[in-house]
């Protein structure tokens, strides 16, 4: 039993009377209404700090501290892909909500639904935090900095998607002041380079060892290695250097690519299985949220993304419910075929690729999506099987409603291509020989053949191959200038066009819901919305 489930989510649950307002802009309340709780728990409002991330509510399925029409979305994974992956050419969904629609062709506005969820979930996370600061934070000092980190966190996931955000540090009746997306990013990179020294050393564990799913220095090395990454988009000036060294700092560390797969499962699959916790690939896993069918009871994280890219003509995906909405762009697909890409079976599209990373399943399926019609039925586009509930070791899930499967936010392979691209944009455009040689233990891993050396589009390619749906690609786009803008990187239905079209920069940063504007005259709404 994953022992951040077993200890830290029933004691999250002691923390039912929290009082926060599901309503966005709602960040002035008070978290715990003093009528109904008058005794601190920091253990259980600490808890509650990483529960946020991982779950909707506290009160089981169907509940959320987020109000939404269907609760079951508001969970920050869930959100996390649809802003991140519906929005570039690697996702597409068949459903017809507003939300997601308009998120398919790149037309979103403030009215969106899912983007204001994301919002109002990321801000209800820090509001959670900012209480404990305000209250706890003389308790635990390690903790005390796991709360920070946790809260940084959220703020770069607000900044990267919403650009110029309010950025409250306390628990206040105030309104927020918005700040600019380059003001937050000098906040994150002070902040973050405050709590590094005042995590725990980075130590890789199994869901047997206690600490399992909190952060450690590791974590914030990886935030701070995409921080710098993308630092050129958020402040104007590009830090590869930094990047280089902190992704190379995660390399280094007590964190490992899991290369240990079995006869039936290749390393890669196991690090997306239901026993990614147990199975020995959390060595990969620098900050793991954690999920257990019969605790956990989310809709919003693994489970999301499990049924939503299954149909009832795939094979077993180890839990119950498909949902047949997300499935593979045209040119996701073709990251893996150069030419005409095989239909058939997983095993079958595995063997042709040469990669184990192309977990592709297309019986029945057709690479094109020509039609408005056609985006509306699952079976237009190739079905990923990359998220799966099924245990390594053939064991059962614990709860086949729901997933036991962990969402591995950071792993181990992103420092590896983040060193390469940031030492080769140094280097020219062209991969260093250790940069290089890093790419290459990737492509090993997967079966693929190596390179002898990586331009940058080869680089943001293997990007693509090795975190597909895993919620990077709109922030990878952005950097490479590739998103919004007038550029001639194409992808089906970009922008609303069948064969693609150009779309305004001014979309690299999404708009401020509109429900947050009218309540907050602080804010501003970003510029063509």
């Amino acid at each position: 039993m994953k022992r951040y489930i077993k200890n830290i989510l029933p004691a999250a649950a002691m923390l039912l009377t929290v009082g926060l307002s599901s309503c966005i802009g709602d960040l002035d309340v008070t978290p715990i209404d003093p009528n109904k709780r008058t005794e601190l728990d920091p253990v259980a409002l600490f808890n509650q700090c990483y529960a946020n991330l991982a779950i909707e509510g506290l009160e089981g399925p169907g509940k959320s501290i987020v109000t939404a029409d269907d609760a079951g979305t508001t969970g920050l994974v869930r959100q996390y892909f649809n802003a991140n992956e519906l929005t570039t050419d690697e996702a597409i969904c068949s459903w017809t909500d507003p939300g997601v629609a308009t998120m398919n062709t790149n037309e979103q506005g403030a009215s969106n639904a899912f983007l204001a969820i994301y919002y109002n979930r990321l801000y209800a996370g820090i509001s959670v935090c900012n209480h404990y600061l305000d209250v706890a934070s003389d308790v635990d000092a390690t903790r005390t900095a796991e709360v920070r980190f946790l809260r940084a966190l959220q703020f770069y996931l607000a900044m990267d998607a919403f650009g110029n955000i309010a950025l409250p540090l306390t628990v206040s009746t105030e309104k927020p002041v918005q700040r600019t997306q380059a003001e937050v990013y000098a906040w994150l990179e002070k902040e973050l380079l405050e709590i590094e020294p005042l995590l725990a050393e980075p130590k890789a564990k199994k869901s047997t060892d206690a600490g399992y799913g909190r952060a450690d220095k590791a974590a914030v090395w990886m935030l701070l290695t995409r921080l710098y990454l993308n630092a050129e988009v958020y402040s104007g000036t590009a830090q590869w250097q930094k990047a280089a060294e902190y992704a190379e700092k995660v390399i280094k560390s007590d964190y490992k690519l899991f290369t240990a797969g079995t006869a039936k499962y290749s390393a890669y699959q196991m690090l997306f299985m239901g026993d990614n916790g147990e199975s020995g690939a959390s060595i990969e896993a620098v900050l793991p949220l954690l999920q257990q069918g019969n605790k956990t009871a989310a809709f919003g994280n693994t489970t999301f993304l499990i049924a939503s890219t299954y149909n009832g003509d795939m094979p077993d995906h180890g839990i119950s419910g498909v949902w047949a909405g997300n499935r593979a762009r045209r040119e996701l697909v073709q990251k893996f075929f150069p030419g005409t890409p095989p239909t058939g079976t997983t095993d079958a599209i595995l063997a042709a690729a040469g990669d184990k990373r192309a977990l592709f399943f297309a019986v029945d399926r057709t690479l094109e999506i020509p039609t408005n019609d056609a985006v509306k039925d699952f079976k237009k586009g190739y079905s990923v099987v990359k998220f799966t509930g099924i245990k390594s070791d053939g064991s059962p899930v614990t709860d086949t409603g729901h997933a036991d499967t962990d969402f591995f936010f950071f792993r181990v392979a992103e420092s590896y291509l983040a060193y390469a691209e940031a030492t080769a944009r140094l280097n020219g455009g062209t991969t260093t020989t250790q940069g290089t040689a890093y790419l290459n233990e990737l492509r090993d891993r997967s079966g693929a053949p190596a390179f002898r050396s990586f331009t940058l589009r080869q680089i943001l390619d293997e990007r693509s191959r090795e975190f597909y749906f895993e919620g990077q690609r709109r922030t990878d786009l952005i950097r490479y200038g590739y998103f919004g803008g007038d550029n001639t990187y194409m992808w089906s239905w970009k922008g609303g066009a069948p064969n693609g079209r150009s779309f305004d920069v001014r979309r690299n940063i999404f708009p401020l819901p509109a429900s947050d504007l009218s309540v907050n005259p602080n804010l501003k709404q970003n510029p063509g919305y």
